[in-house]
């Protein structure tokens, strides 16, 4: 399941790329977290806001705050760092995933899971082949978002106990949307139909993928299935080829190798 939603994030990447050409950072945080709200709409007005009903808004709260920083800095990354450097910050969370949750919810942190991450990690810097942008000081924001990120995947874990990812995904676009609608008082800009569109489709495939992601860290530890998240790499690579005719050479051929090699490390681990 993370894979697919590897895929879906790869997607958001690019529909991101292509808006934040004329739509400024605070316009598509907010956007993307709107439509995910309203993506919830057809289940409130069938089934009322019972499904919604939560007695944890506390671990709710926790989870936006990491999720949404993480998104303004991996929305950053995105517009002003080379798209390879961007995916490499964003994917590079699960290296952090396995040490938080060891950290924060006292999970087993065995050489075998440090091993995968690590492997992981080497094949996603032969894949992205990072510029000199890594050594700018925007880098950083990337740095962040990966770290963020993968509080946000432990805190997922934390309390998918009782709560299930729909209604995970449901109050992190609720909280976000009512938060990230503050910036637009200063940082507002009219938009054209084209660019509506492409809004709508980064919200379509971020709470799409956002669901699946949260399924899947509610069945598994984090550290366990962290590395497929580095297929989103490989998705990316497969997009810019067939989008721009872009080629892999050896050493994102070698890479891809490394990250399936880590993603089946991390399942030979799951069933010891």
């Amino acid at each position: 399941m993370l894979a697919l939603s590897a895929l879906l994030f790869s997607l958001m990447g690019v529909a991101i790329r292509e808006v934040s050409v004329s739509v400024n950072n605070e316009s598509v945080v907010f956007f993307r977290n709107l439509v995910g709200v309203v993506f919830f709409l057809p289940l409130v007005l069938i089934k009322g806001f019972q499904p919604l009903r939560t007695q944890r808004l506390k671990s709710h709260l926790w989870r936006t705050t990491y999720g949404l920083a993480a998104m303004y800095c991996f929305f950053y990354a995105i517009a002003h760092l080379p798209l390879a450097d961007a995916m490499l910050f964003t994917y590079s969370a699960p290296v952090f995933t396995p040490i938080i949750a060891w950290w924060l919810l006292k999970e087993s942190l065995s050489k075998r899971m440090l091993i995968a991450t690590c492997i992981g990690l080497t094949g996603v810097l032969l894949v992205a082949k990072p510029s000199a942008a890594l050594l700018d000081s925007q880098a950083m924001i990337g740095l962040a978002a990966s770290l963020l990120a993968a509080f946000a995947f432990v805190s997922i874990r934390e309390m998918s106990d009782t709560e299930p990812a729909y209604r995970i995904v449901f109050y992190f676009s609720l909280f976000s949307a009512l938060i990230s609608a503050i910036p637009l008082i200063w940082a507002w800009q009219p938009l054209h139909s084209h660019e509506l569109w492409l809004l709508l489709i980064v919200g379509l495939l971020a709470t799409t993928s956002q669901i699946v992601m949260s399924k899947a860290y509610s069945l598994a530890p984090p550290g366990v299935i962290g590395p497929f998240a580095y297929l989103a790499i490989v998705f990316a690579g497969l997009i810019a080829w067939l989008r721009w005719g872009e080629t892999p050479d050896s050493a994102s051929l070698l890479g891809a190798a490394l990250i399936f090699s880590a993603s089946l490390l991390s399942i030979a681990r799951r069933r010891d």
